[in-house]
């Protein structure tokens, strides 16, 4: 197995910690995690001050592996599917617990899942008629805008917080418009595979 499938088995492992961490029941096997008061007014958890740093590496190798495979000219259809897989692990399933834990609204990983699923089915039915999908650069930009911010979240927006500017929200919502826009960009492009 090359460096880059690695790096992406790893974003994987990460990503069902960083899920467990958020939605294990701790508190039912006597496990407590300490909160701390910033600022006299903006409390920080330390289950997500942990889970945070962990999705910041797993972040970080979601770029890391594909250039690597790109740069050393070792990509395979292995690193591309769990690559995506890793991917949609990560953001949907991080989504879905902080909206859970009501620290994002519930429609936001509802549009998410829903596009994802939507562009997965477009590019198997692109696909099986030898078509290649290539990311759009929307697509690439949602992720960026994504991942920064709910790296931000988990750190309770600090330090804008304390501006009662919550741009990791804000970056969220972003990327969910971006994400729909993206969605109808690869239904447009390939809309003539799905009508024949």
């Amino acid at each position: 197995m090359n460096l880059p499938n690695k790096i992406t088995i790893g974003r994987m492992i990460l990503a069902v910690i960083v899920i467990i961490l958020l939605v294990f029941p701790f508190y039912q096997i006597g496990v407590e995690f300490p909160k701390y008061l910033v600022a006299g007014k903006i409390i920080i958890d330390l289950k997500y001050i942990i889970a945070g740093i962990l999705f910041i590496i797993a972040s970080i190798t979601d770029f890391l592996d594909g250039s690597i495979a790109r740069k050393c000219n070792i990509v395979t259809d292995f690193g591309k599917v769990m690559d995506a897989i890793a991917d949609k692990v990560l953001v949907n399933g991080v989504l879905i617990a902080l909206a859970y834990d009501g620290l994002l609204p519930v429609i936001v990983p509802i549009v998410i899942v829903t596009r994802d699923i939507a562009v997965d089915s477009i590019k198997m039915v692109a696909g099986s008629k030898n078509a290649a999908v290539g990311a759009s650069i929307w697509g690439k930009v949602k992720t960026i805008f994504m991942m920064v911010g709910i790296s931000m979240i988990f750190f309770s927006n600090l330090p804008l917080e304390l501006l009662n500017i919550s741009l990791g929200n804000y970056l969220v919502f972003i990327a969910t418009i971006l994400s729909v826009f993206s969605g109808v960009q690869y239904f447009i492009l390939n809309k003539k595979y799905l009508t024949e």
